[in-house]
């Protein structure tokens, strides 16, 4: 018998398969392995992944990565999805926790640094950009973005920008360019 398929911010659904909840599993790196397999297609589909980031007595330790673990519906995924398959194959797992993404802190300074990488291509197209907010500390960080100029190219920068923020800082849930 299936249960329910809880769906993902990105529309594709996490479902059980092959491991039937009758069948219970141990609690090893191993098994913790198959029952994210059974997973792992549904998140690849949205441009996702989860990898087993420490398994620490009954507790599982796990990293939402690539969209996943930008998605402002991670902790939907994470708990409705991810944790219920796993305390499903093995009740022995107590908690089910997400890690914080890797990568530096979110600053100031190091989103100026990666905004001065662009700056040029921008002053040469006759616009610029300027950090007006941030929320670093907020569960799902945003930065707030104004960027000056009009034109295709001054657009098509807004893609890599965002881009290149969250690429070097993993935890930044949006960009927004006001």
């Amino acid at each position: 018998m299936q249960q329910a398929p809880p769906s993902t911010a990105g529309g594709a659904e996490l479902v059980s398969s092959s491991t039937s909840p009758s069948s219970v599993l141990p609690l090893t790196l191993a098994n913790v392995e198959t029952v994210l397999d059974e997973l792992r297609p549904y998140l690849m589909a949205d441009g996702g992944n989860v990898s087993v980031a420490e398994i620490d007595g009954a507790t599982v330790r796990l990293a939402l990565e690539g969209a996943c673990g930008s998605c402002p519906s991670s902790m939907m995924t994470m708990k409705m999805g991810i944790e219920r398959r796993l305390l499903e194959a093995i009740p022995e797992i107590e908690e089910v926790c997400q890690v914080e993404p890797a990568g530096p802190p979110l600053t100031p300074e190091g989103v100026e640094g990666v905004l001065n990488e662009v700056r040029p291509f921008l002053n040469v197209a006759g616009g610029g950009i300027e950090l007006v907010k941030m929320t670093p500390d907020s569960a799902l960080p945003v930065v707030r973005l104004k960027m000056q100029g009009t034109g295709a190219a001054i657009n098509s920068v807004k893609i890599e920008i965002t881009q290149r923020l969250k690429r070097n800082f993993p935890k930044i849930s949006q960009v927004v360019f006001e």
